[in-house]
This record gives structure tokens, sequence and C-alpha cells, in this order.
């Protein structure tokens, strides 16, 4: 039958005159935007409680910018100058956590909206989708790289030298700068992956024809893991309210509630289950850390193993975290088995689970390194490490954090399908029940 000739064709739904294409950008624009803005904000507060508007030269904003860079997977390179006399060295690896989780989970929001209510996209949408929010992201990534470099001028603690120094140009100093380069390079996997991952956690996210029969396996797993990582974070949460409530250096719990939350929580995890890190702290240079991390890693020469038992020495509270780990695991494993189709033998849940974990604790050890350093030494006396500087290392057992993350998964996991089994699943008509 012909249509009227009133009748309107059909065509997506928005603002009357904005096109289709107009639309799609200015969606990956606000999806970029927001993830940047909620980082810089969250940076900015976290750097205020930790004393960074002190820094001279106003370079307040350069450091905010410079988290910001780091928490998206950017580079930021250090360096020392001190002219002909003197020699400075400087380095910082570490990643901002809090920055990385309250940007990645804006813009995962923001992306999956318009596609709320879609079961199915075509995968030209989808990628089209993903190449504009990652052009915009680029793009302000950019201008925040840019403004992320700044000089400090670095006084020695003597008066005579540090006259010397100006007189002679000699003056040490520290600066920073993004690398342009390895910055868009690394901020391009980050929104990447960022992106994928969104797509194999979230449940309502539409997904082309061809990779339907991939959700069954790969989203329960995904978003067990995700929950993990969110329960940590929360407890995480009450715990630093309740310490900058009663505790005596709120500005330092709220410096690491917006800086370092998760590196701490995810730590708490990998070390409830039987993970450990090494390290040790040579001198306080500006990181806030929590009062026993700080005693296990000063204690003694050299390196020193950051696990349960040597938390326990210090503080024996230290056994809730098996505790901790025994309820969230559990609860996230009863949950992933849940959500996948019925009659699965006991053993596939088990499996997925297993190595869901052993991954997810990989990922979690290679973003809670840390190696901060700066030290100076004049007229190459002194080592640069020396009494004018300082040094804070802390490097995970990736082997011991696979090996626990994946047999506590094979466990839970295990336990979680039969548990799982007394409930309804997905998909799932009439009250039969499969044997154990």
């Amino acid at each position: 039958m012909p249509r009227p000739a009133s009748a309107a064709p059909p065509g997506p739904v928005g603002a009357p005159g904005v096109s289709p294409a107009v639309r799609a950008w200015a969606q990956a624009l606000g999806t970029a935007l927001a993830g940047i803005i909620t980082m810089i904000v969250v940076a900015a507060l976290g750097l205020w409680a930790a004393g960074a508007t002190d820094l001279p030269g106003g370079a307040f904003p350069s450091v905010v910018a410079a988290a910001v860079v780091i928490a998206a997977g950017g580079t930021v390179g250090l360096s020392g100058e001190a002219g002909i006399i003197a020699q400075g060295a400087a380095a910082l690896d570490a990643v901002p956590l809090s920055v990385t989780l309250a940007g990645a989970l804006v813009v995962a929001a923001f992306f999956l909206l318009p596609l709320r209510h879609r079961a199915v996209a075509g995968t030209q949408e989808l990628l089209g989708r993903i190449a504009r929010t990652t052009v915009c992201w680029l793009v302000l990534l950019l201008l925040v790289a840019l403004a992320a470099r700044h000089d400090f001028r670095i006084s020695v603690g003597n008066d005579l030298v540090d006259e010397l120094g100006a007189e002679f140009g000699t003056t040490p100093t520290v600066g920073f700068r993004a690398d342009l380069g390895a910055t868009l390079g690394f901020g391009l996997l980050w929104v990447l992956a960022l992106l994928v991952l969104t797509f194999l956690v979230s449940r309502r996210a539409p997904l082309s024809s061809r990779l339907l029969h991939f959700q069954d396996s790969v989203r329960p797993p995904a978003f067990a893991m995700l929950c993990i990582l969110l329960a940590y974070v929360a407890i995480g949460l009450v715990v630093g309210i309740v310490e900058l409530i009663t505790g005596e250096h709120p500005a330092d719990t709220f410096a690491v509630l917006c800086l370092g939350l998760p590196n701490l929580a995810w730590m708490a995890l990998g070390i409830g289950i039987g993970g450990a890190w090494t390290g040790h702290v040579d001198k306080a240079i500006g990181l806030p850390m929590p009062q026993v991390l700080d005693d296990i890693l000063r204690t003694g020469h050299g390196p020193r193993t950051l696990d349960l038992g040597a938390i326990a020495e210090h503080d024996g509270r230290a056994w809730l975290l098996v505790a901790v780990a025994v309820v969230v695991l559990s609860a996230a494993a009863f949950l992933a088995a849940v959500r996948s189709p019925a009659r699965l033998p006991a053993w596939r849940p088990a499996v997925e689970l297993a190595v869901a974990l052993a991954l997810t604790l990989l990922v979690v050890g290679l973003l809670t390194r840390i190696y901060a350093h700066y030290g100076l030494s004049l007229i190459g006396v002194g080592d640069l490490g020396g009494n004018l500087g300082g040094e804070v290392v802390l490097q995970p057992q990736l082997l011991r954090l696979v090996g626990v993350g994946a047999a506590w998964g094979l466990v839970t996991g295990y336990l979680g399908s039969l548990l799982g089994r007394r409930v309804r699943h997905p998909g799932e008509v009439g009250e039969s029940r499969p044997p154990a």
C-alpha cells in the first residue's frame, strides 16, 4: 500500500533540524568531555588536599593536568637540571587510580546512554560510535597534555650554596612535561580498552548479531570482576570516610581517597587472597600512604615483602581481609552463575571465573606499581638518592597474584555454580532443576 503523502519517513528520533551525523558527534564529544571534566575535578580535589596549591609559580593547574594525563594512560616525564657543578634526577611512576576509575565510569555511562534501549546494533554503527568517541577523547587529552608542564627551583637547604648556584647558573630545578606522542598512543589504547570492557561488562550494551553468541560465556564473569573491584572500592570508601571523621590527619586521608583509593582497595583484594607486593620507602617525598604500609616499607634495609603476614605483625585486623575476600568473591561467583545460561556443568563457570580473576589481578598488579625518586648531588659528591633525595618503590609479585587469583576463582566459581542452580537463570522456563 502506498504511503500517505503526509506521513513522515521513519528515522532516528532527535532534535528537529539536527542531522544524525551532528547528533552522533555531539554525543561523542559529550561523552569525552564528561570524562575529562570528572577526572580534572577528582584530581584537583585530591591534589588540593595533598597541599599542591602551595607549589610555587602557580604550578597547581599544571600538576592537575599531569595527574589527569597519567590517569588516562599518558606519560609525564620528570627531569632534573642543576648546571655544570650539580646533577639532579627525578622519576615518578604511579597511577592515581581514583582519577582513572572516576573518568572510566563516567565515560562508560555516557557512552551507553544513547544505546540503553537497544538489544542489537549493527557492527558499522558500533564501530562508528567508538571511533567518534575515541577521536574526541584524544583531542581533549592532547589539550590537557599541553598544559601538563612546569619547572620548579629546588633549594638544597644551604643559603650559601643557593646563592652560589644562582650566581653561577647552577640552581637545581626539577620539571615535568607530558610526552605528547606517548600520551596519545597510550591514551588511544586506554580509551579503546575502556570501550571494549564496557561492552564486555554491561548486559544491556547492544552487540552486533555476530557477537551475540559470546555474551553468555564472557559477560557473566566480566560483570563479576567489575562487581568485585567496585565492592572493594566501596568498602575502602566507607573505611576512608570513618578515618576522615575520626582520624588525626583528615587532609591526608581525603587526598588518598581522591587519588589512590582503588590502589589501596585492590591491593587489599590481592593481599587478602594471598598475593604480595615488595618495595621500600627511603624518605617521604609527598606521596600519601597509610601508616601501616609506611611502617612496613621503612623497616630494615632493602626490599620488604608486603603480604598478609607482614601487615598482621603491625595490625592484627589484617586477617579481616581474608574474611572480606571470602564474602565478596563468593557473592560475585554466585552472581556470575545466576547470570550464566542454565544447565551448565559446574566446572564451566569455575574455569571462567578462574581465568577472569587471574587476569583481573594481573591488571591490578600492573596498575598498582609505584616508583618515585628524587635525588641531587653537588660537584659529584653524594648519591642521587642520598640526603637530598628519596625513593618509594612498590612492585607486585605478578606470578603469585595470578596463581592465587586462579585458585580462588576456581573454588568460588564452583561453589557459586552449585548455589546458583537453586535460582532461576535468564531464559530458563519451568521449575525443573538440573542435577548437581
